[in-house]
């Protein structure tokens, strides 16, 4: 697998054009090529910007970004907001003031839908028929610190390489391994994109003979796999329930958007 980062120029909030900066920095797609872009372009291009002086209050904003949250007096040092928003558990619903020029840049709104449109523009503008895009953020892990890559929203390929029913090594069937693409991907994508003023918003991961490129949308096979097979999980039948739904969370002031 080889990851390309990719130099664009300044996208500047409240607004700018997204699809442009691509053309300016990427001349060829090759056939089979993840195309990764950050969530922070992606919003700035849908203008989710919001100047910071006309905030008078963070907190309050992140909660009406999120779908629940934790009131910051509950995390150590009351360092951030703890929230979830489109089925991820992320700090402050993604809001993000570095690299803003002066404003509190939002999560893109239906990042699976702006992942499709992309998706489309690229098709069509530089004539491949089998490629992926996805959108991305950092986060941070529990019990680890510094921030990994994750997908916000993806399209053109299978989001898991199911390996249940196959044999291990010693013949013992698998009965639960799934791999997860898109974050595994997008993990990759942003170490080389890098987190700071490296101005390398978009990559391009090519020879990735694991991912399954497909149409739009990627269903499972067939029905017998559709079981335990979608890529989100609601919180009450994932394996960190118990620790999502220990502490009392409070509502936020919006839907899922995500998937």
């Amino acid at each position: 697998m080889r990851i390309q980062a990719l130099r664009s120029g300044i996208m500047k909030p409240p607004q700018h054009d997204l699809l442009a900066e691509i053309s300016a920095s990427l001349k060829v797609i090759p056939e089979r090529s993840v195309f990764v872009v950050t969530s922070k372009v992606v919003s700035i291009w849908q203008g989710k910007c919001i100047p910071a002086s006309e905030v008078s209050d963070k907190d309050a904003l992140i909660m009406r970004e999120s779908e629940r949250y934790l009131p910051r007096e509950s995390v150590p040092g009351a360092w951030v907001i703890h929230t979830i928003k489109n089925n991820l558990l992320i700090p402050s619903a993604g809001i993000d003031e570095s690299n803003a020029d002066g404003h509190f840049i939002l999560w893109p709104d239906m990042p699976y839908e702006a992942a499709e449109k992309i998706l489309a523009w690229i098709r069509e503008k530089y004539g491949v028929k089998e490629c992926g895009v996805i959108i991305t953020d950092s986060h941070s892990g529990m019990l680890r610190r510094g921030v990994v890559g994750i997908s916000l929203g993806h399209a053109g390929f299978s989001a898991l390489n199911d390996y249940r029913h196959t044999k291990d090594l010693f013949g013992r069937e698998l009965k639960v391994s799934q791999a997860n693409i898109p974050d595994s991907l997008a993990a990759a994508a942003v170490v080389a994109m890098g987190e700071g003023s490296e101005c390398t918003p978009f990559a391009l991961v090519t020879e990735a003979e694991f991912v399954r490129f497909c149409g739009v949308k990627c269903e499972p096979k067939t029905p017998e796999q559709e079981l335990f097979s979608s890529f989100e999980i609601p919180p009450a039948e994932d394996l960190y329930a118990p620790f999502i739904e220990s502490v009392e969370w409070k509502k936020g002031g919006t839907k899922s958007n995500g998937n």
